[in-house]
């Protein structure tokens, strides 16, 4: 309890000292100069609740700080100009913290619109008290679901592309095989302004991959912010669309499993890299080392800097995210706790200000303790802070299975049972 209390506090911290308190918009990383992710502004929206619940701020205080963020967004400008912030209802990935204009030539990005959406909601369900404040929360809360345009994102075909950009229109590929647009498809289809339809979804899961892999049948999908990131916000336990009926499982459930396999592929460890073992694992996305390894790694073995890393297909280049095992609390708690606590006792330097970095590479500069990332990212804090309260209260998960809109989109995907009967 005391560690996990440690690191959930610790990780809130990120988003008290990142926040322009003018707009709410938050910072992707804590380096100099770094803009804001949107999608990270949905994390923190989530967090608020959370933050509120555990006694480290006032409801008043979070109310204020939620409709500061809400207030932005909604008045920002929306279109094709260069000027904008977002259009169709949808947001561009990456903003100014101080302007909020669309910077690095980024996007129009769907997952990262779907993150921050799904903070929106959160917080339309959390603040439900008849004052001024929350009743704002939640009309803006809905005026910002009910604008996205999910129809318009599926540019005349039968799935969803994977953003656009005001040059050159709709980006050249889309979602294929089971991973994180899962929150997209289920938040379109429960749309009341835009739904996409039921065939929509269908399509898509006629992509993914069922396999037997290190002894585990899962529904594939590598790194494992892919089956976090959804499940941060909505309960899939016990509920079962029609791909999950057919393989009597479900996305909860393959979840532990996939953790299984990322335990049983770091032991095995083909690669030989340092560090990796049954209790330290957890590829998923996260910072790298761009340069050539060197020591006990192979003279030929490459490093990807920021990369979506995962078991057992890859990419593997050595790097862990030192807080991918926490996040698994609400489905593997042995495997988290277990976990976690070897990675502390192993490399401590991972968890500087009770905050975990992004990345870690052992086997990189060994003699240092390894490579590891500089500073902290937005995303990995905000999924540890709801991934723990999941575990502790199903706080968030409790709120969005409240959301009419969530109810919608689940049945429109074919989900049945659990606390969906």
């Amino acid at each position: 309890m005391a560690l996990t209390n440690r690191l959930q506090r610790g990780a809130f911290g990120y988003f008290r000292a990142y926040t322009n308190p003018l707009n709410g918009l938050v910072a992707d990383t804590s380096r100099a100069g770094s803009p804001c992710s949107i999608a990270v502004v949905g994390f923190a929206l989530s967090c608020q609740a959370v933050a509120v619940e555990r006694g480290w701020c006032s409801r008043e205080e979070a109310a204020r700080a939620v409709l500061t963020t809400l207030e932005f967004f909604w008045d920002s400008p929306q279109g094709g100009g260069a000027n904008a912030t977002g259009n169709k209802g949808f947001f561009y990935h990456f903003l100014d913290m101080k302007s909020g204009q669309r910077v690095w030539d980024c996007e129009l990005s769907l997952i990262d619109t779907a993150l921050l959406i799904a903070g929106v909601l959160s917080v339309g369900q959390y603040f439900v008290r008849e004052r001024p404040v929350e009743r704002r929360i939640r009309q803006l809360a809905e005026s910002l679901y009910r604008r996205v345009d999910w129809v318009w994102a599926q540019n005349d075909s039968p799935t969803l592309s994977q953003g656009w950009h005001p040059d050159y229109g709709f980006l050249h590929y889309g979602w294929e095989g089971y991973d994180e647009a899962l929150l997209i498809y289920l938040l379109g289809l429960g749309s009341p302004t835009s739904p996409l339809s039921p065939r929509s979804f269908t399509t898509w899961t006629l992509t993914y991959q069922w396999e037997r892999l290190l002894g585990q049948d899962v529904l594939y999908s590598g790194p494992l912010f892919t089956h976090l990131f959804p499940q941060a916000w909505i309960d899939l336990r016990e509920i079962r669309d029609a791909f999950m009926r057919e393989k009597r499982s479900d996305y909860f459930r393959n979840t532990c499993r996939t953790v299984e396999l990322q335990r049983e592929y770091c032991e095995r460890n083909p690669r030989g890299f340092l560090g990796y073992g049954r209790d330290i694992w957890g590829l998923s996305a996260g910072d790298g080392p761009t340069m050539r390894a060197s020591g006990e790694c192979p003279s030929d073995q490459r490093h990807f800097g920021y990369m979506a890393r995962g078991a057992p297909f890859g990419p593997d280049d050595g790097t862990l995210c030192p807080w991918a095992m926490m996040v698994t609390l609400p489905f593997t708690p042995e495997a988290a706790l277990s976990g976690t606590r070897a990675l502390l006792a192993e490399y401590p330097q991972a968890c500087l200000e009770d905050r975990f970095a992004s990345g870690i590479n052992p086997t990189v500069d060994p003699e240092s303790g390894g490579w590891l990332s500089e500073g902290w990212y937005g995303l990995d804090q905000g999924l540890l802070v709801m991934s723990i309260e999941n575990a502790r209260t199903q706080l968030i998960w409790s709120l969005l299975r409240g959301s009419t809109h969530i109810r919608r989109g689940l049945i429109r995907a074919g989900f049945r049972g659990g606390w969906l009967s």
